[in-house]
């Protein structure tokens, strides 16, 4: 029903003005104003102080702040172990993938992808090739050689992967490796690349491999 001005209809179209507007300050913020009690219409129509999204804007700055002021670490150099196994994927790995001569790349490098199998035991007794070695996941790069996962599958993927050695995939993994030793085990080496043993085991081209398989004893 329309309400006549003279008989308070200019009343009755403000309230409901101020009733939608409640409505679409309700939706918008998630805040109730019914507990506030009744308010007139010019009330309304001013920018209510705080509120949610107020206060996630003022967290979003304190984030902001606290975290450029937070530099990154610096790496921790690279080091090749002379240890018995098992030999965990070094965490800065960026400092290995430079020492071992290789590019780091972007994680997304993806082009140019196979894997060889690498299998290893010493002293009778499987040594699992860990994930993540070649990959630096604090600094979201990887080497065009290193490995996603504990199956043994060695990954060449990215730029310049044909010249890739065993010797630095070893380097990456932060494990001595060369005519005698691996880690701490100096006796016996045999390395059989598809069913031949090489005499150059650091020198062996993973591009040109399918299944390596390394035996030492200590």
């Amino acid at each position: 029903m329309l309400y006549p001005l003279s008989y308070g209809g200019r009343r009755f179209a403000s309230r409901s003005l101020a009733m939608g507007r409640m409505a679409m300050y309700q939706r918008a913020t998630g805040y109730s104003l019914s507990a506030a009690g009744p308010m007139s219409s010019s009330s309304y129509s001013r920018p209510v102080p705080g509120g949610r999204w107020s206060i996630q804007a003022a967290a979003l700055l304190v984030l902001l702040a606290l975290t450029s002021c937070v530099s990154q670490a610096m790496p921790a150099p690279a080091a090749q172990r002379r240890t018995p196994p098992p030999w965990s994927a070094p965490r800065d790995a960026v400092s290995y993938i430079t020492a071992a001569g290789l590019e780091p790349q972007p994680l997304s490098s993806n082009e140019n992808s196979r894997f060889v199998d690498l299998r290893i035991t010493v002293d009778g007794t499987a040594v699992e090739v860990p994930p993540y070695v070649g990959i630096d996941r604090v600094r979201a790069v990887q080497a065009p050689v290193h490995t996603h996962d504990g199956s043994g599958r060695v990954w060449l993927e990215g730029r310049g992967t044909d010249g890739v050695t065993l010797g630095q995939f070893f380097a990456i993994w932060g494990v001595r490796f060369d005519h005698h030793c691996l880690g701490s085990a100096c006796r016996g080496l045999v390395v059989t690349v598809d069913g031949i043993v090489r005499p150059d085991p650091d020198q062996v081209r993973l591009a040109e491999s399918r299944t390596i398989e390394i035996s030492a004893s200590s």
